[in-house]
């Protein structure tokens, strides 16, 4: 079964979100805190979205998203941030049951694009992907820009601007 998440869930949300970082060999990358989950997903203006997908009434998985916008369509879409399910709970069909939810999202609002990263060595995930019909972008790169770059970046708008 698949449902929206509810404040209450967010403790159990932010255990998954540890699981996940431990299996993408980056456990101490997992920062967040119960306060900045609830305001993200439940405060006056959300910025992002949670489901949960629950085996009986057990929490086994959980999908975070939230939108974004193409201007080369002109519609918003949905961004999975974040999709995991629980070891014991794989192969019973919830993160397919997860990303069906999602694409029903984007179909019932008029969302054209349903878009995800996947770490490259993640050959089971990226094999499930290509399943439900899913392509790679392989002509795009990722950049980010983090903790010291991201602040000498600003610094030089700032300085740029003045």
């Amino acid at each position: 079964m698949i449902r929206e998440a509810t404040p209450g869930d967010v403790p159990v949300i932010l255990a998954m979100i540890g699981e996940l970082a431990a299996y993408e060999r980056a456990p101490e990358a997992a920062q967040a805190t119960e306060p900045q989950l609830t305001e993200a997903l439940f405060g006056p203006q959300p910025a992002a979205f949670a489901l949960i997908a629950e085996d009986g009434d057990d929490p086994v998985g959980f999908a975070l998203w939230f939108r974004n916008f193409s201007t080369w369509t002109g519609t918003h879409g949905v961004y999975l941030e974040d999709l995991y399910v629980r070891p014991e709970a794989r192969g019973g069909g919830h993160g397919k049951a997860l990303l069906g939810a999602l694409a029903e999202i984007c179909v019932a609002r008029g969302y054209e694009r349903f878009e995800w990263s996947v770490l490259d060595w993640n050959e089971p995930s990226i094999g499930f992907y290509r399943s439900i019909g899913a392509q790679p972008m392989d002509e795009w790169t990722v950049f980010r820009l983090t903790g010291k770059a991201l602040h000498n970046l600003a610094d030089t708008s700032r300085v740029n601007a003045a």
